[in-house]
């Protein structure tokens, strides 16, 4: 008995060692779970988790998009199965909301009353709105933005339907077909799905399928709202019984069942673009144009040589030039002497990409064609940066077979798509040359949304329409909407054409081919103008040829974008395919090209003063130089000329007047000057043999990937980037070289650093560094460093002689050349390649006594900076040889560089 009782104690003891193991498993597995579900449970409460925001978010979309994927296979959901996921999705939603509405909460916000000299008319808590008004720079704009604001929140300041005047052929808007079965594999209505939970109903559903363009609506499963142009089958009409889930909008109404749809008309006949035509009826009159060229910039020669090109008596040219333009309007001005059918408008807009501007501008200038006594057939709009790919005399056939019809170019997108994807359900307000993003908004029903490019061709009838002084509900209704719209111009045209009776009259081809690289184009490069991102099209290159000759077979007569200040050489090879292939090619200085930067007369822009403070500088030092043939003393700057050749930057002229003190005599001289090179290369590796150029200019374009500043002129207001180029290693094998960048000051401190990581690939990219302004004048430094110093390249920021167009006062010196108080701090680990503390100390006591330079003193020092960074060239006398200190120059219609050489191809002398 003993023994036995030794033998039950035994597996007792065994038993309580198990007990006890799987207690503390279980204990621990219990302390998982709960610390696991605090953590999330935490997470979810933790009010600036906005992360945890996008994934709820994303987990209901994977959630319904899941049961409505899974409600269109072949193993559909059963009943249960929805209700399960439904109820998941409820759950979810409220888990969601309840995160969103603390974070709201916690992190709403405010208008500053105080920063305001007006009081709102309402309470603004949009924060779109609140951000613009506080960002806006003046006390009007910031007025304009709150009291759009307020008309939106008031419901007063969009029509809420519109009417729609395309003849639509006996469709009924709102007519009910019935009830009928639907298939998951074969829908209906398979134009559009969307899934409208909250919102849905038959109205609301018939509504959007209008604006999208689709002919029939459908309302099914209670939320989702189907469109499409193809008439129902009477197959698969079912009983109006089948039909019985509850509207979410309007419980009162129905809206389709599992599998089956109500399906009603919108109201509007199918819309197919009309075919051009390619031959006149016979003794019909030639069709006469209006160029309405929209210009900016200063690019005078380009215009002048797409005048000539373009130019025929029986054709009018009608030129807004934005109203900072101002030397671009004086020099254009003068063409209406000797054209009579060359006209400038004076009501002239300050446009900007993406504004409201650009529209009110086109309408201005087409309600001036109206009521002027030219009598034309069509408007093209055109840019300085368009050229003909056919020949005038093809374009009038074109249009002469298509008189009353109008040329636009549509999206070519889901309608839906589009209006998000360019911001139609948004509010901009333009002001303070900015177009500000106030909120969100809804479009009227009733019309359908069209749009697509701003490069259109009108007929004389329907300019007369959407122009009129006196415009119907449509034009009134849309001229409102779009006057607070992104890119008005690109969709105006488009929705009015499309709703009115001109709508038969729509040809789905606006005569342009665009050079889109979106790669390149698409880098939000006008955040600083509008609050939202857009697209450029890339300037024609040689390499972009087989583009052009790709229009020859289409209806294709304008191409875009061209520059002659980045390629001039893919214009003239166009010319010669359009003409011949002697077409200009001996013309003189073909290959050159010159565009003005700077006038004396210029009342806007305002004056770059870094840029007149070395130009005072180059003709200053250029007249020491030439002391031995007579005595010039520089009295005025008249022009500054920006020089090409084969599409090259060569040179800067300026032109001025001078004094010759030796005869008494003033004369007018041209001198040309660039930029020395100060790129170096300090070592010699397999890596560095790679660097192919560094280079520091301001006016960066990351689409052209050039700089626009070609003179590489920046003074202490400038913002300076680095652009830096990699050819591709010849190794097989890929490896990343980490490299930094670091910007010293002339007083030999560290400004900013900057690093970057260059792969075996080719590699080009840009540095634009975060530099306090005004940023100390003098040479600037960077090194690029991989271990030790590679190469370095110096920069002037030179010195200002002129502040705002004026001689700078003393008072104004001090503060402009005393550079920024704050000094960035680094790891001391990048004083070794920095000048030692002493070298520092005589810097920066250089720079101090420097920045309280002024008068002839200030001049001195900015002729030493000036003379160690930039070239002087040649001189020319410009105006009567026979004076006696002309006779040592050549006279600058001579030479092949001045801005008084010939150029007859931006001539109109002789058209």
């Amino acid at each position: 008995m003993v023994v036995t009782k030794s033998v039950e104690n035994r597996w007792l003891r065994r038993y309580r060692i198990c007990f006890l193991i799987g207690t503390l498993i279980l204990s621990f597995q219990i302390y998982l779970a709960v610390r696991f579900f605090r953590i999330n449970i935490d997470n979810l409460n933790t009010s600036g988790d906005f992360d945890r925001i996008k994934v709820s978010n994303f987990e209901i979309n994977d959630v319904e998009n899941s049961v409505n994927s899974a409600r269109r296979s072949k193993d559909s959901f059963s009943i249960d199965d929805e209700d399960i996921s439904n109820s998941l999705i409820q759950q979810t939603k409220t888990k969601r909301d309840t995160v969103i509405n603390k974070t709201q909460n916690k992190n709403q916000l405010h208008l500053r009353l105080e920063e305001l000299d007006f009081i709102p008319t309402c309470k603004i808590t949009t924060k779109e709105a609140i951000s613009a008004i506080h960002r806006a720079k003046t006390q009007k704009c910031k007025q304009i933005i709150s009291n759009i604001t307020c008309l939106i929140s008031d419901d007063l300041l969009y029509p809420k339907e519109l009417p729609n005047y395309c003849p639509n052929e006996g469709f009924v808007a709102g007519k009910s077909l019935g009830c009928f079965k639907d298939e998951k594999s074969f829908r209906l209505l398979n134009g559009y799905y969307g899934n409208y939970k909250n919102t849905n109903s038959p109205d609301f559903c018939m509504h959007l399928c209008l604006q999208s363009g689709f002919l029939y609506a459908g309302v099914q499963y209670s939320f989702e709202c189907f469109c499409g142009n193809d008439e129902p089958s009477a197959t698969a009409r079912l009983p109006d019984s089948s039909c019985n889930m509850k509207c979410p909008a309007d419980p009162h109404l129905a809206c389709g069942g599992y599998y089956t749809v109500n399906i009603y008309q919108t109201g509007i006949a199918k819309f197919t673009p009309q075919i051009a035509e390619t031959t006149a009826l016979p003794n019909t009159k030639r069709a006469r144009i209006v160029f309405l060229l929209t210009l900016n910039g200063r690019a005078l020669r380009q215009i002048k040589r797409l005048i000539r090109i373009l130019y025929h008596e029986d054709h009018y040219f009608y030129i807004h030039i934005d109203v900072r333009q101002d030397y671009l309007f004086r020099e254009l001005l003068r063409l209406e002497k000797q054209f009579s059918n060359i006209r400038l408008t004076r009501k002239r807009f300050c446009t900007i990409w993406g504004g409201a501007s650009l529209l009110q501008m086109l309408l201005s200038s087409m309600r001036e064609l109206l009521s002027s006594d030219w009598r034309w057939d069509f408007v093209i709009n055109l840019s300085e940066s368009d050229y003909p790919v056919k020949t005038g005399n093809k374009l009038v056939e074109f249009l002469t077979a298509n008189k009353g019809k109008n040329f636009v170019k549509s999206h070519g997108r889901e309608v839906q798509r589009f209006i998000q994807k360019q911001g139609l359900d948004k509010t901009f307000v333009e002001c303070d040359t900015h177009m500000w993003r106030v909120g969100d908004r809804k479009l009227p029903w009733g019309i359908q949304i069209d749009g697509g490019s701003d490069w259109i061709a009108l007929s004389r009838e329907f300019v007369s329409y959407a122009a009129s002084d006196e415009p119907d509900d449509l034009v009134s209704g849309l001229r409102i909407v779009f006057n607070h719209t992104l890119l008005p111009a690109e969709s105006f045209f488009h929705t009015v054409l499309k709703n009115s009776k001109f709508c038969n009259t729509y040809i789905d081809n606006n005569l342009h081919v665009t050079n889109w690289k979106r790669r390149l184009g698409c880098k939000c490069q006008y955040k600083h103008i509008v609050d939202w991102c857009g697209c450029s099209p890339n300037d024609f290159l040689p390499e972009d040829w087989l583009r052009i000759q790709n229009t020859e077979a289409r209806q294709i007569f304008f191409a875009r974008k061209f520059e002659p200040v980045i390629n001039q050489a893919v214009i003239l090879q166009l010319e010669q395919w359009l003409y011949n292939s002697n077409f200009n090619k001996n013309m003189l200085n073909i290959n050159s090209y010159w565009q003005n930067i700077y006038h004396y007369l210029d009342l806007t822009p305002s004056p770059d003063d870094s840029l007149l403070t070395v130009a005072q500088s180059i003709i200053r030092v250029n007249s020491k130089s030439i002391s031995n043939k007579c005595k010039l003393i520089p009295d005025k700057i008249w022009e500054i000329t920006s020089f090409h050749t084969d599409d090259a930057y060569q040179k800067t002229l300026v032109l001025y007047l001078a004094n010759d003190t030796s005869a008494g005599q003033k004369v007018t001289v041209e001198t040309s000057f660039k930029d020395k090179s100060t790129f170096v290369l300090l070592k010699s590796s397999p890596f560095l043999h790679r660097l192919k150029s560094l280079a520091v200019s301001t006016d960066y374009d990351p689409k052209e990937q050039t700089f626009r500043n070609f003179a590489q002129i920046m003074g202490p207001y400038s913002e300076p980037t680095l652009v830096f180029e990699f050819n591709s290693s010849p190794e097989v094998s890929a490896k990343t070289t980490n490299v930094s960048f670091l910007w010293i000051d002339p007083a030999g401190r560290l400004a900013d650093l900057y690093d970057t990581s260059i792969d075996d690939n080719y590699v080009t990219g840009h540095i634009k560094p975060s530099l306090k302004q005004p940023l100390l004048p003098g040479s600037w430094t960077i090194k690029l460093i991989h271990k030790q110093v590679l190469a370095e390249i110096k920069f002037l920021i030179t010195p200002l002689e002129f502040f705002s167009g004026n001689v700078v006062t003393q008072k104004q010196v001090s503060f402009i050349h005393s550079g920024s108080d704050i000094i960035k701090e680094f790891d001391s680990y990048w004083d070794k390649f920095l000048p030692n503390n002493f070298d520092r100390d005589t810097f920066l006591s250089k720079s101090i006594a420097d920045s309280k330079r002024f008068g002839t003193d200030l001049r001195d020092w900015i002729d030493s900076l000036v003379s160690k960074f930039f070239i002087i060239g040649s001189s020319c006398i410009a105006n009567d040889p026979n004076k006696v200190c002309a006779r040592g120059f050549e006279e600058c219609p001579n030479t092949n560089w001045s801005s008084y050489a010939p150029d007859p191809k931006s001539s109109l002398k002789n058209i």
